[in-house]
């Protein structure tokens, strides 16, 4: 009988939105080719054939990525353009509604990977943050599906072009200036996370939280 290919998810401890749609896609049932586990810690990873890391906020260096045979990438930006934290938060900010995702080799440099392949995010300006993660996770489980579908007869490309970061977000950033409009504001307000994250001003020296929901009336 031939030896199943040992696939790993790595998430991001601090933050793993990606796992409960993870567990109920097709990634981790059971196949004759591919035997799959989350991990949430790096430390605990090693001796796998392919490792996509999902959603992690922290740089991997070499002696961890050395321990498995492929490790992937998957990051929401035309790379190089757009490198670093929360893409798909700072390309709403910037207006944008169709955003690309790209799976590439994890190298210990920041996204600079060679790249398999590349999606596409299609956003229609009125998704709100639990809506913004399920298309987010659609197009990752999608991306993912169609490399291990080919692997291993596939190849990477080179990155070609001039860099760009996105930096941290902080919480900070979900200040509304009251003085501001709703209409200019509700970019921010969507992709703030009701739950950890909301948006939030200030008036009079006193804070106030705000919470977005979708209603459901016409």
């Amino acid at each position: 009988m031939k030896k199943k290919i040992k696939v790993a998810y790595l998430l991001d401890k601090s933050n793993n939105w990606l796992e409960k749609y993870l567990k109920i896609s097709d990634l981790l049932t059971k196949s004759k080719i591919y035997r799959s586990k989350i991990f949430k810690d790096y430390r605990t990873l090693y001796g796998y054939d392919i490792v996509f890391i999902l959603g992690y906020s922290k740089i991997l260096k070499d002696s961890f990525l050395n321990k498995n045979k492929l490790n992937l990438v998957v990051h929401e930006s035309e790379l190089p353009q757009g490198k670093g934290f929360a893409p798909v938060s700072w390309q709403i900010l910037e207006n944008k509604n169709k955003i690309s995702v790209c799976l590439f080799k994890a190298t210990d440099k920041v996204d600079s990977g060679s790249i398999y392949f590349k999606g596409k995010i299609n956003f229609n300006g009125t998704e709100l943050y639990d809506e913004i993660r399920f298309k987010q996770a659609k197009a990752t489980i999608k991306i993912v599906n169609k490399f291990l579908k080919k692997y291993p007869k596939i190849s990477a490309k080179a990155q070609k072009g001039k860099s760009s970061y996105y930096r941290k977000r902080k919480i900070d950033d979900h200040e509304i200036n009251i003085n501001s409009t709703i209409k200019k504001s509700f970019n921010k307000l969507r992709i703030g996370n009701n739950k950890k994250w909301p948006s939030y001003f200030y008036l009079k020296k006193k804070k106030y939280i705000i919470k977005i929901f979708k209603s459901n009336e016409k």
